[in-house]
Protein backbone atom coordinates (compact mmCIF):
# COMPACT_ATOMS: atom_id res chain seq x y z
CA UNK A 1 0.00 0.00 0.00
CA UNK A 2 1.67 3.47 -1.16
CA UNK A 3 -0.99 5.51 0.67
CA UNK A 4 -4.70 5.60 1.82
CA UNK A 5 -6.58 6.85 -1.82
CA UNK A 6 -9.65 8.57 -0.71
CA UNK A 7 -12.28 8.24 2.32
CA UNK A 8 -15.78 7.58 0.42
CA UNK A 9 -18.29 9.42 2.20
CA UNK A 10 -22.36 8.71 2.08
CA UNK A 11 -24.03 11.97 1.23
CA UNK A 12 -27.72 12.46 0.11
CA UNK A 13 -26.63 15.27 -2.04
CA UNK A 14 -23.27 16.20 -3.03
CA UNK A 15 -24.77 19.80 -4.57
CA UNK A 16 -25.72 20.26 -0.32
CA UNK A 17 -22.64 18.67 1.22
CA UNK A 18 -20.19 20.20 -1.46
CA UNK A 19 -20.74 23.42 0.54
CA UNK A 20 -19.08 22.55 3.48
CA UNK A 21 -15.99 21.41 2.14
CA UNK A 22 -15.75 24.41 0.04
CA UNK A 23 -16.10 26.65 3.04
CA UNK A 24 -12.56 24.62 4.26
CA UNK A 25 -11.58 26.02 0.82
CA UNK A 26 -11.50 22.15 -0.37
CA UNK A 27 -12.86 22.37 -3.82
CA UNK A 28 -14.38 19.43 -6.08
CA UNK A 29 -12.37 18.51 -8.99
CA UNK A 30 -14.06 16.12 -10.63
CA UNK A 31 -17.60 14.83 -10.31
CA UNK A 32 -18.75 11.40 -12.73
CA UNK A 33 -21.92 8.61 -12.53
CA UNK A 34 -21.10 5.51 -11.88
CA UNK A 35 -23.83 3.69 -13.77
CA UNK A 36 -23.15 0.49 -12.64
CA UNK A 37 -23.45 1.29 -9.45
CA UNK A 38 -25.99 3.57 -9.32
CA UNK A 39 -24.05 6.38 -7.59
CA UNK A 40 -22.47 10.03 -8.21
CA UNK A 41 -19.33 10.79 -6.95
CA UNK A 42 -17.46 13.90 -6.53
CA UNK A 43 -13.59 13.95 -5.44
CA UNK A 44 -12.22 16.17 -3.46
CA UNK A 45 -8.57 16.81 -3.24
CA UNK A 46 -6.76 16.58 0.04
CA UNK A 47 -3.12 16.73 0.09
CA UNK A 48 -2.08 13.30 -1.52
CA UNK A 49 -5.55 11.63 -0.80
CA UNK A 50 -9.11 12.88 -1.85
CA UNK A 51 -12.78 12.98 -0.11
CA UNK A 52 -14.86 11.06 -2.45
CA UNK A 53 -18.61 12.03 -1.97
CA UNK A 54 -21.38 9.48 -2.82
CA UNK A 55 -24.87 10.33 -3.88
CA UNK A 56 -27.34 7.20 -4.86
CA UNK A 57 -29.10 7.23 -8.16
CA UNK A 58 -31.43 5.05 -7.02
CA UNK A 59 -33.04 3.96 -3.08
CA UNK A 60 -32.16 0.87 -3.94
CA UNK A 61 -28.54 0.87 -4.80
CA UNK A 62 -25.79 0.26 -2.34
CA UNK A 63 -25.34 3.67 -1.06
CA UNK A 64 -28.73 4.71 -0.91
CA UNK A 65 -29.66 1.05 1.33
CA UNK A 66 -26.61 2.98 3.54
CA UNK A 67 -27.81 5.75 3.79
CA UNK A 68 -31.60 4.47 4.81
CA UNK A 69 -30.07 2.01 7.45
CA UNK A 70 -26.88 4.52 8.64
CA UNK A 71 -27.59 7.46 7.69
CA UNK A 72 -24.98 9.90 5.95
CA UNK A 73 -21.19 9.16 6.79
CA UNK A 74 -18.23 7.67 6.07
CA UNK A 75 -18.76 4.55 4.08
CA UNK A 76 -15.34 3.36 3.46
CA UNK A 77 -11.24 3.84 3.51
CA UNK A 78 -9.78 3.22 0.03
CA UNK A 79 -5.91 2.30 -0.08
CA UNK A 80 -3.95 2.31 -2.75
CA UNK A 81 -1.70 -0.61 -4.46
CA UNK A 82 0.83 -0.23 -7.23
CA UNK A 83 -0.33 -4.19 -8.16
CA UNK A 84 -4.07 -4.84 -7.67
CA UNK A 85 -4.21 -8.46 -9.16
CA UNK A 86 -1.27 -8.97 -6.71
CA UNK A 87 -2.97 -7.64 -3.67
CA UNK A 88 -6.27 -9.54 -4.66
CA UNK A 89 -4.67 -12.46 -4.84
CA UNK A 90 -2.84 -12.40 -1.22
CA UNK A 91 -5.52 -10.98 0.26
CA UNK A 92 -7.51 -14.87 -1.55
CA UNK A 93 -4.90 -16.61 -0.51
CA UNK A 94 -5.43 -15.48 3.19
CA UNK A 95 -8.67 -16.11 3.37
CA UNK A 96 -9.97 -12.69 3.49
CA UNK A 97 -13.46 -12.17 3.49
CA UNK A 98 -14.50 -10.14 -0.42
CA UNK A 99 -17.19 -8.22 -1.24
CA UNK A 100 -16.24 -8.30 -5.41
CA UNK A 101 -14.26 -11.32 -6.16
CA UNK A 102 -13.29 -9.48 -9.46
CA UNK A 103 -11.67 -6.25 -10.01
CA UNK A 104 -13.46 -3.62 -11.07
CA UNK A 105 -13.62 -0.44 -13.05
CA UNK A 106 -14.92 2.80 -11.27
CA UNK A 107 -15.27 6.45 -11.30
CA UNK A 108 -12.35 8.11 -13.08
CA UNK A 109 -11.35 4.45 -14.56
CA UNK A 110 -9.74 3.07 -11.28
CA UNK A 111 -9.58 -0.25 -10.76
CA UNK A 112 -10.66 -1.61 -7.44
CA UNK A 113 -12.34 -4.25 -5.39
CA UNK A 114 -13.89 -4.42 -1.47
CA UNK A 115 -12.94 -6.32 1.34
CA UNK A 116 -15.97 -7.54 3.89
CA UNK A 117 -15.26 -5.15 7.10
CA UNK A 118 -15.84 -8.72 8.83
CA UNK A 119 -11.98 -9.40 7.77
CA UNK A 120 -10.68 -5.13 7.59
CA UNK A 121 -11.22 -4.36 11.54
CA UNK A 122 -14.89 -3.50 11.13
CA UNK A 123 -14.17 -1.23 8.24
CA UNK A 124 -15.67 -1.29 4.59
CA UNK A 125 -12.14 -1.33 2.87
CA UNK A 126 -11.76 -0.13 -0.78
CA UNK A 127 -7.70 -1.46 -2.33
CA UNK A 128 -7.78 0.63 -5.80
CA UNK A 129 -5.39 1.48 -8.26
CA UNK A 130 -5.45 3.89 -10.95
CA UNK A 131 -5.58 2.53 -14.64
CA UNK A 132 -2.81 2.13 -16.78
CA UNK A 133 -0.62 1.28 -13.98
CA UNK A 134 0.69 -2.30 -13.97
CA UNK A 135 -1.73 -5.26 -13.23
CA UNK A 136 -1.15 -8.69 -12.85
CA UNK A 137 -4.51 -9.71 -12.12
CA UNK A 138 -8.18 -9.86 -14.41
CA UNK A 139 -10.15 -7.37 -13.96
CA UNK A 140 -13.56 -6.84 -15.02
CA UNK A 141 -15.32 -3.89 -16.84
CA UNK A 142 -18.76 -5.20 -16.78
CA UNK A 143 -21.71 -3.56 -15.13
CA UNK A 144 -21.60 -5.66 -11.81
CA UNK A 145 -22.74 -3.41 -8.81
CA UNK A 146 -21.02 -3.59 -5.23
CA UNK A 147 -23.30 -4.88 -2.80
CA UNK A 148 -23.38 -4.28 0.71
CA UNK A 149 -21.49 -6.49 3.42
CA UNK A 150 -23.99 -7.87 4.64
CA UNK A 151 -23.55 -8.05 8.77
Amino acid sequence: MTKIDHLGIAVASIAAARGFYEALGLNVAQEETVEHEQVRTAMIPVGESRIELLEPLREDSVIGRFLQKRGPGLHHVALHVDDIGAALASLKARGARLISEKVQVGAGGHLYFFVHPASAGGVLLEICQESGQHDSGQHDSGPQPVSEPSE
